[in-house]
């Protein structure tokens, strides 16, 4: 965030950011606040098995992760689900086959800017696997791994490990 120094305002190198949501200059009055954002990860779950992707970029690069993503604006958390599922698998989803499982806050790390996110957990159970079209650009591959053996060392984000450890515990 100390990057971030020169007014967008009035262009002095007054900008000051406060460590936690803030940047206000000491020049002029422009404020700008950085917000949490919202983003959602879906468990796509088939019998016992759960289903991940491995990231194809930072940050995570080549770690398990779960399909979904940011939030648009004038977007509902389940038509994120639908629409990120979509772009990154070729999945075609109703939004109301989702079911809302919890919370977590993360930090998402990206070109030297921490992102503060709140991650929503979305269950969505197939009754058989399907094939998928990966988003080479995000994903490098996709795999089913049992509940029972998830080594959450793998996974990116930790948002993630802390919801699938209590998840997998309840199962």
């Amino acid at each position: 965030m100390e990057n971030l120094r020169f007014c967008p305002k009035c262009g002095q190198e007054k900008l000051l950011w406060n460590n936690i949501t803030k940047w206000s200059c000491s020049n002029c009055d422009f404020i700008l606040y950085h917000n949490t954002a919202a983003a959602v990860a879906v468990i796509i779950k088939h019998k016992d098995e759960l289903f991940f992707t491995v990231r194809n970029q930072e940050p995570g690069k080549g770690k398990w992760d779960l399909p979904g993503g940011f939030t648009d604006p004038k977007e509902s958390s389940e038509e994120t689900c639908e629409r990120e599922l979509n772009e990154e698998l070729g999945l075609i989803i109703n939004p109301d086959k989702f079911t809302y499982l919890g919370s977590q806050p993360n930090i998402y790390p990206y070109k030297n800017i921490d992102y503060n996110t709140l991650d929503m957990f979305f269950l969505y159970e197939t009754e058989e696997k399907f094939e998928i079209k990966l988003e080479e650009s995000e994903i490098s591959e996709a795999i089913w791994i049992k509940a029972s053996e998830l080594d959450l060392d793998q996974i990116a984000f930790e948002s993630q490990k802390r919801f699938l450890k209590n998840y997998i515990d309840k199962l």
